[in-house]
């Protein structure tokens, strides 16, 4: 269970760039059955050696350095065990999860009164919604192996969208697309969904923990996959890619450093609230596109609608707000919405 909880810590930051001038030809109608076991493929021999590179480790050095390298050691125990794991059908990793999500659950107080907190804030006081978040919230950490180490289109074949119209009509208009993709269902789905159509730059941020570097380093690259880091550069490379008329995606529900948001009422208590989304959009005139991707029986299905106006904190707050009542068990409750980062100006007080 361990695993599992390492993964869900770190599957936040997240979002995708199209890069490419052209565009590849849709993917193939999906086939909801079940896709050939794909092994997860051999780390790369251009990566130095390093921890969680997986290349091999220099000779013996002094204690103090054999205990720096202990967190690449884990690292490639985690890459091993998640490629064990994305070899699992779909259904089997799921229900993998499910049984971890629902044990997180019963035996730590602090998730279950973390789950019973923000369920509460946003009117959703049922002992049995609780109990169907905590299981989807496992199923989501479950899926990750295969959702990560798997071909690209392993994933697609496995994918349903009917609103290609959305992304087809914001590429007409030629200003670029930003994506907004919440924490709802299998938010890690849909960059790779759409790296069959044109590669995608993968913005990510450096995981907390240093064992989890080699595993996220494989999952944030693959086919069509270029990541590059979450800071003043990767912003850049967003205002580039639009203005070029390509796309960026953005988590608009992920709280963001101070400075970098402003408080607004999230289920009717205030959340401070990234203000990125915004900024791009009335920089470049860029078309705005919510993709969710649904946790559906033996797949996903992908929802894009157009947003309109523009994405202002208390815009983007109640679309998201929309969004999760149409499934609001796939939404990612154990998410602490409501802190206020450092440095950050206080929550202004809840008048009654």
């Amino acid at each position: 269970m361990a695993y599992f909880t390492l993964i869900a810590q770190e599957a936040y930051a997240f979002g995708f760039a199209r890069t490419g001038p052209g565009l590849k030809p849709y993917p193939a109608p999906p086939v909801m059955s079940a896709d050939p076991v794909v092994p997860p493929p051999a780390p790369s021999s251009a990566s130095p050696p390093g921890p969680g590179s997986g290349a091999a480790l220099p000779p013996a050095a002094p204690a103090p350095e054999n205990r720096a390298l202990a967190p690449g050691a884990t690292g490639r125990w985690l890459v091993r065990f998640a490629g064990a794991l994305s070899r699992l059908p779909l259904g089997a990793a799921r229900g993998l999860g499910a049984a971890a999500g629902l044990s997180a659950l019963v035996l730590s107080a602090s998730y279950r009164g973390k789950l019973r907190a923000n369920l509460g804030r946003a009117g959703y006081g049922s002992v049995s919604l609780m109990l169907r978040a905590a299981i989807e919230a496992g199923r989501m950490a479950g899926e990750l192996p295969f959702i990560w180490m798997r071909p690209s289109a392993a994933i697609a074949c496995r994918v349903r969208c009917d609103d290609l119209a959305v992304l087809e009509a914001a590429e007409r208009a030629g200003h670029g697309i930003l994506f907004l993709t919440p924490h709802l269902g299998a938010f890690e789905v849909t960059a790779r969904w759409y790296a069959l159509r044109a590669p995608i730059t993968v913005m990510f941020r450096p995981p907390r923990k240093p064992a989890l570097g080699a595993l996220l380093a494989r999952a944030r690259g693959g086919e069509g996959l270029h990541p590059v880091p979450a800071a003043l550069s990767g912003v850049r490379a967003m205002l580039r890619a639009l203005r070029s008329g390509a796309a960026v995606g953005v988590l608009p529900d992920q709280v963001p450093g101070a400075g970098e948001g402003r408080w607004a009422k999230f289920f009717g208590e205030p959340a401070f609230t990234m203000t990125l989304p915004m900024k791009l959009a009335q920089a470049t005139g860029a078309s705005v596109v919510i993709a969710v991707g649904e946790r559906v029986r033996g797949g996903w299905r992908i929802r894009l609608q157009a947003f309109e106006p523009m994405p202002t904190p208390e815009a983007l707050n109640a679309r998201m707000e929309e969004l999760v009542r149409l499934a609001p068990h796939q939404y990612l409750w154990g998410y602490n919405r409501y802190k206020r980062p450092d440095g950050a100006p206080d929550a202004p007080v809840r008048r009654s």
